[in-house]
């Protein structure tokens, strides 16, 4: 038997959405907005494979988008600030390759969504045969960086996230320390 509400906080929060972007509390909306968070999730269901991911760690994760939130706009400011002022021939392109521990696909999926948003920054492929993530970065100055950035600021919380161990940290080959 298929319950009616799968996810009750999804339902909720979309109907509280409906009744704000709406901006009404009348008996209709409510209804709609019941109607959305009862259908949206059992229709949506088919499209999560693996099933909803649940979230071990939640306040590692406010933490980590707020620290995303940051790098974002620095990254805005810092790729602006090259397009606009510096001479394109001193813009050090490059592919750099980021050994990966986690193995989840939703905190590899979040991962790749962090890089992408990021300005200045491209999640290219990860290369099946090492395990390794190939990045684009814009202005590439320290590729040793780049790696403990993913590593440390990333991948370590999505890990604590979505896997629920405990980092292991990694010598520049990838091996267990």
């Amino acid at each position: 038997m298929m319950p009616w509400l799968p996810y009750p906080i999804v339902s909720l929060a979309l109907c509280a959405m409906w009744l704000l972007l709406n901006q009404a509390l009348d008996p209709a909306n409510v209804l709609f907005g019941a109607a959305l968070g009862i259908a949206v999730p059992l229709l949506s269901r088919r499209l999560q494979p693996f099933g909803y991911p649940r979230l071990r760690a939640p306040l590692t994760f406010l933490r980590l988008m707020g620290m995303a939130l940051v790098e974002v706009v620095r990254s805005c400011f810092n790729v602006c600030r090259i397009i606009l002022f510096r001479d394109y021939q001193t813009v050090n392109s490059q592919f750099i390759r980021v050994p990966l521990t986690i193995r989840d696909p939703y905190g590899l999926a979040m991962l790749s969504c962090l890089i992408n948003m990021t300005p200045g920054t491209v999640w290219v492929e990860i290369l099946p045969d090492r395990y390794e993530l190939s990045l684009h970065v814009f202005d590439l100055h320290d590729a040793q960086w780049w790696v403990d950035t993913i590593k440390l600021r990333y991948e370590q919380p999505l890990i604590e996230i979505f896997e629920g161990d405990t980092y292991n940290p990694e010598d520049k080959n990838g091996n267990p320390a």
